[in-house]
């Protein structure tokens, strides 16, 4: 009888000990949202300037970005632009020899927190983008964004002013 009774008690403590609460385990390989980290750059939202004004501006700021050379200690095949294919070919022309060359980035492969790749190439690329707020007289804030995966990323912000037709870069940090 004293033995069923050590039995019957080991039972319940193991039984009692094998219901725990479920616990998800997450693998590195899983995809998860992303989370903001405090370097990002905040959006802006979208500005109400006149599409030639806007495009003159994002044309500035990408000039800006393009000549940083954040790809030179990378093998980078190619710097992405968002936008429509009208609107990056001008960008292309503007900047036609350019290393590693721009392309739309219908042509990028994304996945968080990794590389983006060229499917052109399956090589690793670079994403520039810009950000504009609305214009307060002459005078409009933006931020241009590079992205070549979680640890490779980051935002200067613009100051502009308009000169005539033009936007011109007044400060950038």
């Amino acid at each position: 009888m004293k033995l069923n009774c050590y039995f019957l008690v080991l039972s319940v403590c193991l039984l009692a000990g094998c219901r725990t609460e479920k616990e998800t385990i997450r693998f590195s390989s899983e995809m998860s949202p992303p989370h903001r980290r405090p370097a990002e750059a905040p959006a802006l939202p979208a500005p109400s300037l006149n599409p030639q004004d806007f495009f003159k501006i994002k044309l500035a700021i990408y000039g800006y970005l393009l000549e940083r050379h954040f790809w030179d200690d990378q093998e980078y095949t190619a710097v992405f632009l968002p936008g429509d294919d009208d609107e990056v070919d001008l960008l292309i022309k503007q900047f036609p020899h350019h290393v590693p060359p721009i392309k739309t980035d219908r042509h990028a492969q994304v996945l968080p927190n990794r590389t983006p790749l060229d499917k052109d190439t399956g090589s690793p690329a670079m994403i520039l983008s810009v950000d504009v707020a609305d214009p307060v007289e002459d005078t409009v804030a933006a931020i241009g964004k590079w992205y070549a995966g979680g640890a490779v990323s980051g935002y200067y912000t613009f100051s502009l002013r308009k000169s005539g037709d033009d936007w011109v870069i007044a400060s950038a940090r």
